[in-house]
């Protein structure tokens, strides 16, 4: 096996693709400022040209269960904050979980920035402490929703050393957890579908995410329930997509929001481009087992000068859901809705769905209702830079035995993200004849190379279907020539860990990656399944790290 994935990656080589490599999931120069010009990499999606950079060679490594974070040989990570670490003057504390990560350069540099991450979930045995027959105490409530949600860290590469550090004195540097206070938009804020609330406590359950065309941070709720119920809260308040401007720095200017319109589910991330009328689109997915794929089409247009004003263009506009059979997007709307009850006769479904904050608050039950084709667990969604195509991580269904994944590709009509007609094909199917298996986070790099991590669960690892794949891992795959479809695999995480969030910087020297619940099977603190990333007698601590060695 290691032998034919050898000569494999060297006749992908040979093909004149230039070399794997990692770049940013969206390519260009990132704006340094809030306010400042839009981020290239998305905007100009349709007109990206494939560079010639001959970088980032490596030798796939082999699947193992290593309690570290395997590289290639010539590569290296850096532990930029871990669970617990203190990341600004306050005293604030990096959350646990990490998962989606972003990278904004200050003053356009790819070696000093800010690092947007986010904190899914906690766990009993390394956060608050078990539940009492009462439920949580007052204190452990705060420790659940203090340590999910974002944090906002500056990150610098020290010439001296080589090693990318955490600097803890930034004014920029903070956190938004379950206690933050938010406000809503869009047509659910202030309507009886969430009891007439505008403003509401906190985001958690935040998994991944995306980074908007003004250069804002898009956070998604994902698995909600269990900490709105932990927390006495008011669960259609979760389940949305925040927003938030890192270099706002007390978040009073711009207020860190959820945006409605882009439905209430089980969000896993954004994918944001325009269609070809230049109005905003956002790809999303319900990473639930048979749920559905969306869209968000604004009603408004993008204009580069208004900045942080397009957040606006997220209020305002029409989320549909994708019918794989008929190629078509339909709209989720009140209209399609209540015709879709009528026709059904569900009657007693009126009375539910009566306005679109209904829709809205209840959008997973209303896109089957209108005919949206449930799917294996739709995860991340990105566009590729180059064609435009739209990529779908579908991790697995293993109701419907599909029990490694694949990956969806779809194919806008005209290559327009506005249209509403579309096709699609299955582009790599997980498994042992790929290598991997429970594709989720995606991203490009500058030859048009799909980089995915994945998501087998911990307590099936190494062992039965999934005993070939070792730990879960990070895999390069080539979406043109003859290796089309092919994994390659370039890291593999701790014991029971995820590889998360990969992001990296303009210049594709480094690859910031989230590792998350290392030790996740853990039952005694005091005998963890894994140490990583500090050893000797520490407990495992969930961390972002800083990957180098991709060379020009």
């Amino acid at each position: 096996m290691e032998n034919m994935n050898r000569r494999k990656f060297l006749g992908y080589l040979g093909t004149g693709a230039a070399a794997l490599a990692a770049a940013s999931a969206g390519l260009g120069t990132l704006a340094p400022v809030a306010g400042a010009a839009p981020a290239d990499h998305l905007f100009k999606f349709p007109n990206q040209k494939k560079t010639k950079k001959a970088h980032g060679f490596f030798k796939p490594i082999q699947p193992t269960m290593k309690d570290d974070l395997v590289l290639p040989e010539g590569f290296k990570y850096d532990v930029v904050a871990a669970y617990g670490d203190v990341i600004n003057k306050k005293g604030d504390t990096f959350g646990f979980n990490a998962d989606f990560t972003l990278y904004f350069p200050i003053n356009g540099s790819s070696e000093d920035g800010l690092l947007w991450v986010n904190h899914e979930y906690t766990q009993d045995v390394f956060v608050q402490g078990k539940k009492g027959e009462k439920g949580y105490t007052a204190e452990q409530v705060e420790k659940l929703l203090y340590n999910q949600g974002g944090s906002i860290i500056r990150v610098q590469l020290d010439k001296k050393s080589g090693k990318w550090k955490m600097i803890t004195d930034s004014e920029y540097a903070r956190r938004i957890t379950g206690l933050t206070p938010f406000v809503l938009t869009g047509a659910a804020a202030g309507s009886p579908a969430v009891k007439g609330a505008t403003k509401v406590q906190g985001t958690f359950a935040n998994c991944s995410g995306g980074m908007t065309l003004w250069n804002t941070v898009l956070s998604c709720e994902e698995n909600w329930e269990n900490t709105a119920a932990d927390a006495g809260l008011d669960t259609t308040h979760y389940g949305w997509v925040i927003e938030v401007d890192p270099f706002d720095v007390d978040d009073q200017t711009f207020p860190v929001r959820k945006h409605t319109a882009l439905g209430r589910f089980h969000h896993e991330n954004t994918a944001m481009g325009l269609s070809k009328d230049g109005r905003v689109v956002v790809y999303m997915g319900d990473d639930k087992t048979d749920a559905c794929v969306y869209k968000y089409v604004s009603n408004g247009k993008y204009v580069e000068s208004a900045g942080r004003g397009n957040s606006k263009l997220l209020e305002d506009g029409i989320l549909y859901v994708a019918n794989f059979a008929k190629g078509k997007w339909i709209p989720v709307t009140i209209e399609t809705v209540q015709d879709a009850i009528k026709k059904a006769k569900k009657d007693e479904l009126l009375q539910k769905f009566q306005t679109q904050a209904d829709v809205l608050v209840n959008c997973a039950e209303a896109a089957i209702l209108v005919g949206g084709t449930p799917t294996d667990r739709p995860e991340d969604l990105e566009i590729s830079p180059f064609d435009g195509t739209i990529f779908i991580a579908h991790t697995n269904n293993d109701k419907h035995g599909n029990i490694h994944g694949h990956i969806t590709r779809f194919f806008e009509k005209d290559g327009d993200h506005g249209s509403l007609d579309f096709d699609f094909e299955i582009f790599a199917a997980g498994g042992r004849q790929s290598g991997f298996s429970a594709p989720d986070n995606l991203s490009f790099d500058s030859n048009g190379n799909l980089w995915t991590v994945t998501d087998i669960s911990s307590s099936k690892l190494g062992k039965d279907a999934w005993k070939s794949f070792g730990n879960n891992g990070l895999f390069v795959i080539p979406t043109t020539g003859s290796n089309a479809g092919e994994a390659f695999q370039f890291a593999s995480g701790p014991v029971e860990a995820e590889l998360t969030g990969p992001w990296f910087t303009p210049d594709e020297k480094t690859l910031f990656l989230a590792v998350q619940h290392p030790g996740e099977e853990t039952e005694d603190v005091a005998n963890p399944t894994s140490r990583w990333p500090r050893y000797g007698n520490d407990i495992p601590r969930p961390a972002v790290v800083a990957i180098t060695g991709f060379k020009f």
